[in-house]
């Protein structure tokens, strides 16, 4: 007992110190980088609120309600609306309701008559409603050009790749600016043709 110094100098506490502190035991005892940066994002999370909370009326509790009722507003709308579509493609068929045969008639006046772009659409639709006629496709007044073709492709799998170009095609004669050609549209005409007679 009276070997061991009471007053030890500042090196010398140093060193032990040191020694002390370089024992394994300590550096187990540290928390992980994962633990020390989840506890750092916390933290800040936890100012964040603590922040808008002091300025915000009725604080965290409000801002919770405002975003579950923009929620709600977001699902409504999305429900209310359906799938948004892409702006390019417009829905296949106008306010008149024709079956396939008076669409194909309309189509072949059209390229009578040279409007080849009107040919092309008339075209398309006969296809569509053709499908719809045959059960392929369910009928449904909103369906956009692209989801017709997609729709039908999936119940068609050896058609998927004409019922898609026949699509663009569509769009691109009536969104793109492309104008139409005879071989575009006798490509709906073939595309018709080997459709005759599908089903699901």
């Amino acid at each position: 007992m009276s070997d061991i110094p009471v007053d030890i100098g500042r090196d010398q506490a140093r060193d032990a110190a040191l020694r002390e502190l370089s024992d394994p035991a300590y550096r187990d005892a540290e928390p992980s980088w994962f633990t020390q940066a989840v506890r750092w994002v916390l933290q800040r999370l936890s100012d964040l609120f603590d922040s808008v909370g002091s300025v915000v009326p009725g604080g965290l509790w409000s801002i919770v309600a405002l975003m579950v009722v923009l929620l709600g507003i977001a699902i409504g709308v999305r429900l209310k609306v359906g799938k948004l579509a892409r702006t390019t493609s417009a829905t296949v068929f106008g306010d008149r309701v024709l079956t396939a045969a008076d669409h194909r008639r309309a189509a072949e006046t059209a390229a009578a008559q040279g409007d080849l772009a009107e040919a092309v659409r008339e075209r398309f639709r006969a296809i569509v409603r053709g499908l719809e006629e045959r059960h392929v496709l369910d009928p449904r007044s909103g369906r956009t050009v692209d989801e017709a073709a997609s729709e039908a492709g999936r119940w068609l799998p050896e058609h998927a790749d004409a019922l898609r170009a026949s699509a663009r095609l569509f769009d691109d004669v009536w969104y793109g600016g492309h104008p139409a050609t005879a071989a575009g549209y006798q490509s709906l005409v073939d595309l018709d043709l080997a459709l005759d007679g599908a089903r699901r």
